[in-house]
């Protein structure tokens, strides 16, 4: 792909919540509560690219032993630990320049859009490879939140969303540190903020499934639903 990083960056629409947030069962508080932790609420920034974080820590990690770790040390694009607060307002030329070393590990080293998936999750989120997933992020919100969502569900996620379990969730998104940077009260203040606000009206999918009692249906509707099942 040609990595300028810029597409159509099509904003999503408030039906966009509710219906995403339906796949895993929750609802737009909850996925709203993510975003604005993960991503300030948008997926792009001001110039119209995918929100994105470069690490150099990780970088440093994806390289691997060599002359190319060895250059990115040297320019200053990777280094063993992560430092607290080491981030320019912009990481995108810092990402150009990586790329020149290690196109693939510099991708798999930021994290991006709505969700802040870190490129070495593509395949967690939907994608064969970092490029696709970023390839994808580039054109719309809509994208970025259905991978998030993915994400989610395959990490095994959504039970503690649902539940609330701010924590637990953190401790699997965020990973070990969740604690030191907070995550955890910080999604459950977004959720209580956007409890007190009216939600998008949405009517989910009802169709009928195998756990719907027989009792409250019909002779005719209990046949179309093992018809439907089936075929």
């Amino acid at each position: 792909m040609n990595m300028n990083f810029y597409g159509n960056a099509k904003r999503l629409a408030d039906i966009d919540l509710p219906t995403i947030g339906a796949i895993i069962g929750v609802g737009e508080d909850e996925i709203h509560a993510v975003i604005d932790v993960e991503a300030r609420g948008g997926g792009f920034d001001k110039k119209g690219r995918p929100k994105m974080l470069f690490e150099p820590h990780i970088f440093y990690r994806q390289l691997g032993p060599g002359w190319q770790r060895d250059r990115a040390v040297k320019e200053g694009l990777a280094y063993k630990r992560w430092a607290r607060g080491n981030y320019p307002s912009d990481s995108y030329p810092r990402l150009h320049e990586a790329m020149k070393i290690g196109q693939d590990a510099a991708l798999k080293s930021a994290s991006w859009g709505m969700g802040q998936i870190m490129g070495f999750n593509a395949g967690a989120a939907g994608y064969e490879s970092a490029s696709a997933m970023v390839a994808d992020f580039v054109h719309s919100e809509e994208s970025q939140l259905r991978a998030m969502v993915r994400f989610i569900e395959t990490n095994e996620l959504d039970d503690e969303l649902r539940e609330h379990d701010w924590r637990g969730f953190a401790r699997g998104y965020n990973g070990s540190g969740y604690a030191v940077h907070g995550y955890h009260t910080k999604l459950a203040a977004a959720y209580r903020k956007w409890s007190k606000i009216r939600d998008t009206p949405f009517i989910p999918d009802t169709r009928v499934s195998y756990a719907t009692p027989v009792a409250v249906l019909s002779t005719w509707e209990w046949f179309l639903s093992l018809f439907s099942k089936r075929y």
